[in-house]
């Protein structure tokens, strides 16, 4: 959601019932604007909440002029005080890997994570606790939230030659036929599938708008929501191919 027009958008999702108090909406609308003045951001979206025991964090995101570049990521307790929040790295992902449950709201909180032992190590040794922060977790759950869910539509953003990705004020939508492809939708992150299409796969792609990895090749992991999800989309195809 962008900061400017943040009232808006939180209307259109107040149907599913998620809200926030006059009070909230006004500060978070007019703190996110400071943000963007005083990080000196081109934009400034309110990426989303996540509840703790405690509290609720507030998730904002500061982007530069390259959209599809590293973004900066802040958070908020009370939609006024904002504080950044440190880059990803793999060291943060492994040590908040094992880590579980619902975030106290606290970000100096700390977890006690427990390495595992690997195999030819004495039974009798102690496990060394590692003291994880909440913020540090919180960093790594967004990231991943991010990188999971974040899709756009085909068009929605074009790649100029000098590699830099800017929003397409042109683009209106797609059609009715092009919103029920998958391959209308692409991941919003460094595409992988891509560098490993050949040169014949790519002859037919737009290498200002297909610069990014589509979703019609994505298959779920095997979670215990994973099968019925695939056996979902498989029939969805079915279905249009019906239509068809």
């Amino acid at each position: 959601m962008d900061a400017e027009s943040l009232p808006y958008a939180l209307d259109l999702v107040a149907g599913s019932g998620i809200c926030l108090s006059p009070e909230k909406r006004a500060a978070l609308r007019t703190s996110l604007l400071l943000v963007q003045r005083d990080y000196r951001f081109e934009q400034v979206r309110l990426w989303g909440r996540i509840r703790g025991i405690r509290g609720a964090y507030y998730i904002a995101e500061g982007l530069g002029p390259d959209r599809a570049g590293p973004r900066s990521r802040l958070y908020s307790l009370n939609c006024v005080d904002w504080s950044l929040l440190p880059p990803p790295s793999g060291e943060m992902i492994t040590s908040t890997a094992a880590l579980k449950g619902r975030f106290q709201g606290d970000p100096s909180y700390e977890y006690e994570n427990y390495d595992k032992k690997e195999e030819g190590e004495k039974p009798y040794e102690e496990e060394i606790g590692v003291m994880v922060k909440e913020e540090i977790r919180l960093v790594i759950t967004v990231d991943q939230i991010d990188k999971a869910v974040g899709i756009v539509p085909r068009g929605a953003y074009i790649k100029t030659p000098l590699g830099i990705v800017h929003e397409n004020r042109s683009f209106e939508g797609l059609s009715l036929t092009e919103a029920k492809k998958l391959s209308s939708y692409f991941h919003f992150k460094e595409p992988v599938n891509l560098k490993n299409k050949t040169l014949l796969e790519k002859a037919d792609l737009d290498p200002a708008i297909d610069f990014l990895d589509s979703l019609e090749h994505d298959i779920p992991k095997e979670l215990k929501l994973g099968p019925p999800t695939w056996k979902l989309q498989q029939k969805g195809q079915q279905k249009l191919k019906d239509q068809e």
